[in-house]
């Protein structure tokens, strides 16, 4: 993978052992959530070589939201949401359609560690998911807020 150094110069890293998801095991976390378990599932897989891999976080969730076709995906960050101007916190958008994603990315609404966030919320939709959401996790309560206030505290993007 390349990266721009802090004197702005390409570098070539090395992430070691990163994959990408090509299926979800959902029998072996249906069978914990049937045995009264709740699922902690790190972002970890294993290839076909037999060999362990990392796996971003983000994708990870929006693959298993997908394969459990589940109501809603909830992505907590460090940031209120999707903002339209990333140096206004009170730009924030509440709510924005899957066909709008492509055009924010160019607008660099969307961008650096929000851009696997929102892939994975694309995924989700695609993939049967009623709804996802971004929001911060730092904010008191924020999951409830977000899912049992009518306007939200972060943004919701939706097909």
């Amino acid at each position: 993978t390349q990266v721009t150094d802090e004197n702005g110069q390409t570098i070539d890293v090395d992430l070691g052992f990163v994959g990408k998801i090509i299926g979800v095991n959902t029998e072996s976390v249906s069978a914990l959530d049937r045995s009264g378990y709740i699922p902690v599932i790190t972002p970890i897989g294993v290839g076909v070589d037999g060999q362990t891999y990392n796996i971003n976080a983000d994708t990870m969730a929006g693959e298993i939201a997908s394969a459990f076709q589940a109501e809603k995906l909830i992505m907590l960050t460090d940031t209120r949401g999707i903002l339209r101007d990333l140096s206004d916190e009170a730009s924030l958008m509440p709510t924005i359609r899957m066909r709008e994603v492509d055009e924010f990315i160019k607008e660099g609404c969307i961008a650096g560690g929000m851009l696997p966030k929102v892939e994975a919320c694309t995924t989700a939709l695609i993939g049967g998911v009623y709804k996802t959401h971004i929001i911060d996790g730092r904010i008191p309560h924020s999951l409830l807020l977000e899912v049992f206030t009518e306007g939200g505290i972060g943004t919701e993007i939706v097909r």
